[in-house]
């Protein structure tokens, strides 16, 4: 492939005056980079872009006013691979709201391509090896190298020429529609913040081993290491990892002398030590329970039509070629199948219509 130009717009100005001059255009590329490995609170880093004849960087780390270039995107069709945390990102960002967009992701899915990571696809489609150096990078560091901007320019460089293939395919075996329902499903889905349950957001993996006096003393402990993440905007990981949590829970209600981590600030080593004893004095009437996996009976009837949505899904798929949760995974398989009215809700038109139902 040509060697484009590679450009870097640190400042409102600069980008405004890029987008400007730019001549229409159908398509342009965007990836994004944040900090979620290093900081709590994760922020928009890296906006990367591509046009046909440019590749570019944008640091909202300066400042910048992206009115006039949410209006330029808007105006045009986002490729993405896997739109789901870039629109999210661009939203809270960039206050994006985007227009047209076709996600290179979803469309290799609605194919049958087996290995649809954006490396995956360079390789197959263009024979080119995309350099992993960056994956782990602190995309919040200033000035970022020249490694690391290799492996940003990367993520959007080939996604025009590969969204073209991608179409070209889906409309050749006449699942383009598909591909338009379910992108539309997706992109609504990134206008809506994911909130998280406190009443379960603690009940990490692992937990199931702990007695329900355990489970208490878990929950401070994950609040705890929540709020001690917070104020220092660190990953949570990087101040305690949930094994080690789980440790000091089941410690704690040995009777045994918990013994908190000697690589722990004295200051937090405190805080630690105060919400373990505090989480031992919760009284048992608030203790939480073990999770009962609940399983609702099925009537013969519903039994009986699960089966048949089922094995028609695996015969569709197999002769698609797709995956079968493409089509539809169990759990909705089992939805329809108590509440036959719930289909047109929980299945796109496409997927009913090779389910029949």
């Amino acid at each position: 492939m040509v060697q484009k130009e590679v450009l870097i717009l640190p400042s409102t100005e600069e980008l405004n005056a890029w987008c400007d001059a730019q001549v229409p255009s159908e398509r342009i590329a965007i990836d994004t980079e944040g900090d979620s490995l290093h900081c709590y609170f994760e922020k928009l880093c890296l906006i990367q872009l591509s046009v046909p004849d440019q590749d570019l960087i944008v640091d909202p780390l300066g400042g910048i006013d992206f009115e006039r270039f949410n209006q330029f995107v808007v105006e045009r069709t986002a490729v993405f691979h896997g739109c789901d945390y870039d629109l999210r990102m661009l939203r809270r960002g960039a206050g994006f709201v985007p227009g047209a967009v076709f996600d290179t992701y979803l469309a290799a899915r609605l194919l049958g391509i087996k290995e649809i990571g954006l490396a995956s696809l360079v390789k197959s489609f263009f024979g080119l090896d995309l350099p992993k150096s960056s994956q782990k990078a602190n995309w919040a560091r200033r000035p970022l190298t020249p490694a690391m901007l290799d492996y940003a320019i990367n993520d959007t460089k080939y996604l025009l020429p590969l969204a073209d293939r991608l179409e070209t395919q889906l409309r050749e075996i006449n699942r383009w529609s598909w591909y338009e329902e379910s992108c539309t499903r997706a992109v609504s889905a990134t206008a809506e913040d994911r909130e998280r349950d406190p009443a379960r957001v603690w009940k990490i993996a692992g937990s199931a081993v702990l007695s329900p006096r355990g489970l208490a003393v878990l929950r401070e402990l994950w609040f705890w290491r929540d709020a001690e993440a917070q104020k220092v905007d660190r990953p949570t990981f990087q101040i305690m990892r949930n094994e080690e949590l789980i440790d000091l829970a089941k410690s704690a209600v040995s009777g045994a002398k918990v013994r908190p981590p000697g690589w722990l600030p004295g200051a937090r080593r405190r805080r630690l030590e105060e919400t373990i004893e505090r989480a031992l004095q919760v009284p048992e009437s608030e203790w939480p329970q073990r999770a009962k996996s609940v399983r609702v009976r099925s009537s013969p009837e519903q039994e009986q039509r699960l089966d048949r949505l089922r094995a028609k899904r695996d015969v569709v798929s197999n002769q698609l070629g797709l995956d079968p949760a493409i089509i539809a995974s169990r759990g909705i398989l089992e939805a329809v199948s108590r509440e036959p009215e719930s289909a047109p809700k929980v299945l796109m038109d496409w997927q009913r219509e090779l389910l029949g139902v």
